[in-house]
């Protein structure tokens, strides 16, 4: 039976892993778009830094944040000047670091799927008379359904178990930053905390298997929807 401090772990890391998704998965389709349909200078570069976050250590994400966004850093002292809006050691702020490193893996699911949609598929649309707008809505999205979905799914999935960056951005704070990879880190820092440990993973592993084959499942339903399977 998990104690009250680990509900709350857990009611806080569904929080943040679900803001997290709904911060990626928009910025995840404009980029996916931009990276598979339009040709630009410095294309390689964009590619580059937003697949970064897969190859640097989380740790350096979030000191990149806490330079950026911290309080004394002029971008995170005007976002509180001017909205109030305090990042730093605040549960925003572990939405955003979980949100930073999710969001090459639904970048990649996405523009997979935009991939495999057949450009003919929008052209012939537009030969019948739908704008581009409206080709990219009736068309591409539709087929882009079994992608957003997965996509989504692997952003949650990463959010849940995202520790690096949100300990050094919006460090263990109980009640306000401390997700269930943090509530892990802190039991094994505790005398007899190893019970509590074990529970935590127990817990964080059903949950993150949970997340996969509800996404495989969402997939493929999706699929036979589009008629696609």
């Amino acid at each position: 039976m998990l104690s009250p401090l680990e509900w709350e772990a857990l009611r806080l890391s569904l929080q943040v892993a679900l803001a997290s998704m709904a911060l990626c998965l928009p910025m995840a389709l404009a980029t996916a778009w931009l990276l598979s349909r339009v040709q630009f200078p410095g294309k390689s570069l964009v590619e580059a830094l937003v697949h970064a976050p897969l190859v640097l250590p989380p740790v350096v994400i979030g000191y990149l944040l806490l330079i950026s966004l911290g309080t004394r850093a002029p971008l995170g002292r005007w976002l509180y000047e001017v909205f109030g809006l305090r990042l730093i050691f605040t549960t925003e702020g572990a939405v955003l670091a979980a949100a930073v490193m999710a969001f090459p893996l639904a970048v990649r699911a996405i523009r997979l799927s935009l991939e495999a949609v057949d450009p003919g598929l929008e052209l012939a649309a537009r030969t019948l008379g739908a704008s581009r707008w409206d080709a990219h809505v009736s068309v591409t999205l539709p087929l882009l359904l079994p992608g957003l979905l997965s996509g989504g799914m692997m952003a949650f999935a990463a959010s849940l178990g995202e520790f690096g960056a949100t300990i050094t951005f919006a460090a263990n704070i109980e009640g306000e930053t401390r997700t269930l990879p943090l509530a892990i880190y802190t039991a094994t820092q505790t005398p007899d905390g190893d019970r509590t440990a074990l529970r935590l993973v127990a817990l964080s592993m059903g949950l993150a298997l949970a997340a996969l084959l509800v996404s495989g499942l969402l997939e493929r339903r999706a699929r036979r929807w589009l008629g696609r399977a």
